[in-house]
């Protein structure tokens, strides 16, 4: 008569298999962890990257110059006739790298998005270099003037190469991914599509400003050379990135009953504080308006 031999020590099934298996994911694991490529620490590298600290350009003069290190901050503005979530603040254009891509790989895979996200410090996802188009003849430390072309780059990846903000017709594979309108993205290759320039605010002194210097941290409407759309944010349109909850950012002219852009058109160059290397001269305290100076004396207030 058979016995039953097997007793609750006894192992079965595939343990064998099963424990080769554990030990190839540990050594897998060890190898990986030497050579820095787990996605923790791959993690942790691309944000000391992308994050790292960064100092503006201090205009001594009061105007922007080819060289100089900006932000772009789209001004807060009240809602207009968006609909939904509505973000509201002084928003900064960013760079956007895919999350997977970013993880998977050292490199920055180009095209990389670009957002707009609620931030005043300056690092290295949002700090732009005014740069010479390659048909203009300014070097570094010339004045921008209103009209002429300029590029603006990024220094971007390990080895800090540079990213042009660029854009190019909308087609129906290429696109904005919310407002299905012209892209805007950031892209290693030189051409005529990284052209951009400074239009003055006001239409009707457009043309008199034709030429003049930019001056820093004041409004301006930003043109595509190719395309002549002008740079946007959505504030209703927000987008899920690496960084979390931000909003798109795309090239279209959005104008009003009276054929004037919009406040999601309107944008500053913003330059360093000379007092504080670290913040931007958005962080200086605004003087009152010369309204609020003349009730002011008309009251007797002292100020």
């Amino acid at each position: 008569m058979a016995q039953n031999l097997y007793g609750p020590g006894v192992r079965m099934g595939n343990w064998n298999e099963e424990l080769c298996l554990e030990e190839e994911r540990m050594r897998d694991f060890l190898e990986k962890r030497e050579k820095g490529e787990l996605l923790l620490q791959r993690n942790r590298r691309l944000k000391k990257i992308i994050l790292r600290p960064m100092e503006l350009s201090v205009s001594q003069d009061g105007f922007v110059h080819y060289g100089d290190k900006v932000m772009l901050v789209n001004p807060d503005h009240p809602r207009w006739e968006e609909a939904g979530v509505f973000m509201e603040g002084d928003l900064c254009l960013c760079m956007s790298p895919d999350e997977v891509k970013a993880q998977l790989y050292d490199e920055f895979e180009t095209p990389c998005g670009v957002s707009a996200v609620r931030t005043t410090a300056p690092n290295g996802r949002n700090t732009f270099t005014i740069l010479s188009d390659s048909r203009s003849s300014d070097g570094v430390g010339q004045v921008l003037r209103y009209g002429q072309d300029f590029c603006l780059g990024i220094a971007a990846g390990p080895e800090f190469k540079t990213l042009y903000l660029s854009s190019d017709h909308r087609t129906l594979l290429k696109s904005a991914k919310k407002s299905c309108l012209q892209e805007v993205t950031l892209t290693d290759e030189v051409s005529h599509l990284n052209s951009w320039q400074a239009t003055f605010l006001d239409p009707q002194l457009r043309l008199e400003y034709e030429g003049y210097p930019v001056r820093a941290n004041e409004k301006l409407v930003i043109y595509h050379r190719h395309t002549n759309r002008a740079l946007a944010t959505h504030r209703h349109l927000s987008l899920r990135t690496y960084f979390g909850k931000e909003v798109e950012v795309a090239a279209h002219t959005h104008m009003d009953s009276r054929r004037v852009e919009k406040p999601r058109n309107h944008w500053m160059l913003v330059t360093g504080n000379p007092r504080n290397k670290s913040t931007t001269m958005l962080d200086l305290p605004k003087p009152p308006s010369d309204d609020t100076r003349a009730v002011e004396q008309v009251m007797g207030i002292n100020t």
